[in-house]
């Protein structure tokens, strides 16, 4: 049996991370590009992205503790 929300919770946490990795390769790329290169990196926006998906990691890590916990009382009452 699979809980719908344990996986969807993985599921998010695997975007985010995802993102989070993108974002911080932005960020460490823009120290080394130089000024003048016609690649430029927005830090803000990087930032912005980077924050976002620390916070969309977070949400969905709790949400994967509270079904488990859910699926553990479950378990527990039915014996």
């Amino acid at each position: 049996m699979q809980i719908p929300a344990l996986s969807s919770a993985l599921e998010g946490m695997s975007r985010a991370e995802t993102e989070l990795n993108k974002a911080a390769g932005d960020i460490a790329r823009a120290a080394i590009v130089s000024p003048t290169g016609s690649d430029t990196v927005d830090l803000s926006a990087s930032m912005v992205s980077l924050l976002e998906s620390r916070n969309n990691f977070e949400a969905n890590t709790k949400v994967f503790k509270v079904a488990d916990e859910m699926s553990k009382a479950l378990l527990n009452i039915v014996g």
